[in-house]
């Protein structure tokens, strides 16, 4: 199943998650651990870096300006969309 580049978490990922023999606050980890791998793999390509080298303030500063872009030019432009 191939997934849109913004998608954390494809139906299929998550289905398998649902199936595994975890207690829901372990489920909610791996969603989340998931999700967050594909989004260091966005900053990382944004900043030119590989994921193993990127630093905590390169994420923050990668956090600011997609925040910046959220509220000069509306959710649609942002990486993230909440």
């Amino acid at each position: 199943m191939e997934q849109s580049p913004l998608q954390f978490l494809s139906e299929e990922e998550s289905a398998d998650i649902n199936a595994a023999l975890l207690d829901s606050s372990e489920k909610f980890l791996t969603r989340l651990t998931i999700s967050s791998w594909r989004l260091l793999g966005i900053i990382a390509q944004d900043t030119n870096t590989s994921i193993e080298e990127l630093t905590p303030k390169q994420i923050i500063a990668w956090f600011e300006q997609d925040g910046k872009i959220r509220r000069e030019q509306g959710k649609d432009a942002a990486t993230l969309k909440w």
